[in-house]
């Protein structure tokens, strides 16, 4: 399962999309093992919760260690989505449809050790829903339009990429363990497993999520999709300009200059501050003239990031 024989024909209709189910699953895996500093940063608010919602789920207590091991995660976490714009509830959806019976086919292929008592019984499959349910309604729902901006501020970056240095360029960077290797050939992981071939796929979507490393997605045979670790993510949106910057020169243009540290398209400028097109350019224009921002073509966009000046002013220097 290393490599991906991907049909050209495939490769030209694959697409970038936003999948609320598979955020919600990168939020279910972070608040199990949080295994970076900014994983652990966003947890804590909820760890209390998430502990009360395990003690009295004990089906769900069982479920987790059983679905997660560092090399793979349970198949029914990992469907892809059925439509290029999907919905937590279409997604969620698909996950009911699953039977008991295959949810521990999936759970016995993910670890070898025999299954916990409290997942024979029925009503697996209810457990499964609701425990995603709780994550995306308690964790994920309430900051969801800014999780949404950041990943669709990345996808605005990918495909940048892709215009400017086809699918070599997008994946330079993707995953360290994803990578385009040419003559359709895609890695998605490093495991010594024979190539699977995609001939029967009708649908190829890259995903970014809010998760350390990437994953599979799967609906055999027609769909399949990659998953992978958003730009940007470990940005603190709630974090203000300084004060004195936002004084200065108002907090549009305060937000603007803050998030410009690394170099950004207007349009993703757009997605992440969500002003209209027209304000971020007057914005940007400004900025430029005082010297606070440089900018440069990089193939079909203009980046803007900022000078020392502008460093200084957002450092609250």
């Amino acid at each position: 399962m290393g490599v991906w024989q991907v049909p050209s024909d495939l490769l030209a209709r694959s697409r970038f999309t936003v999948s609320p189910m598979v955020d919600t699953t990168a939020a279910l895996r972070t608040l199990y093992n949080p295994r970076t500093p900014w994983q652990r940063a966003w947890r804590e608010p909820h760890t209390e919760a998430f502990r009360r919602m395990l003690a009295a789920r004990p089906v769900a207590r069982a479920l987790l260690p059983a679905s997660f091991n560092p090399r793979w995660t349970a198949d029914f976490f990992t469907i892809a989505p059925s439509s290029p714009e999907p919905t937590f509830a279409a997604e969620l959806t698909a996950v009911a449809r699953l039977s008991d019976e295959q949810i521990r086919a999936d759970l016995r292929a993910t670890r070898p050790e025999p299954l916990a008592a409290e997942l024979l019984a029925d009503g697996l499959a209810g457990q499964v829903v609701e425990l995603l349910d709780w994550v995306w309604t308690q964790t994920v729902e309430p900051e969801w339009p800014e999780r949404e901006r950041r990943l669709r501020a990345d996808i605005v970056a990918r495909t940048a990429a892709l215009s400017a240095g086809g699918w070599a360029g997008v994946f330079a960077d993707l995953n360290r363990d994803m990578r385009w290797l040419g003559g359709g050939r895609l890695q998605i992981n490093d495991y010594l497993e024979p190539p699977l071939s995609l001939d029967e796929a009708e649908e190829l979507f890259f995903l970014p999520a809010h998760c350390r490393r990437g994953w599979v997605v799967w609906d055999k045979p027609t769909r399949f999709g990659m998953v992978y670790p958003a730009r940007g993510i470990l940005v603190d949106p709630t974090s203000p300009a300084p004060d004195g910057l936002v004084r200065l020169i108002g907090a549009n243009r305060a937000n603007i200059l803050a998030r410009l540290d690394t170099p950004l398209s207007t349009t993703q400028l757009v997605v992440v501050t969500g002003l209209s097109l027209g304000t971020v350019s007057d914005h940007l224009r400004v900025l430029l003239d005082a010297g606070a921002v440089s900018k440069r073509r990089s193939g079909r966009e203009v980046l803007y990031w900022r000078t020392p000046l502008g460093t200084a002013l957002a450092a609250g220097g």
